[in-house]
């Protein structure tokens, strides 16, 4: 069963209204809980996402998306150096 998928911005949104229900003296379970997601994910959410705004949010989205790109085209790239080294060796 796949999870929810959460923007960014929902999650920033989520985080803040989770140190409110914090700072008003509730469990890090019970805010997760009314909050719809597990503690897991609230760590895993607050280490990557804490401290953020909406749009240092948005800019890591864009880095990491140019940043699988690039592995991408590099991948490609040593197998195309790998197939023409191979190639060179036959011919000669």
């Amino acid at each position: 069963m796949p999870g929810k998928k959460h923007t960014p911005e929902q999650i920033i949104r989520l985080l803040r209204e989770a140190e409110v229900h914090l700072s008003q003296g509730l469990t890090v379970p019970k805010t997760c809980r009314q909050l719809g997601i597990s503690e897991h994910t609230y760590y895993r959410w607050r280490r990557k996402y804490g401290g953020m705004d909406v749009d240092e949010a948005r800019r890591l989205k864009e880095l990491e998306r140019e940043n699988a790109q690039l592995k991408r085209l590099l991948g490609e790239q040593a197998l195309d150096i790998a197939i023409l080294k191979e190639a060179s060796r036959g011919n000669s």
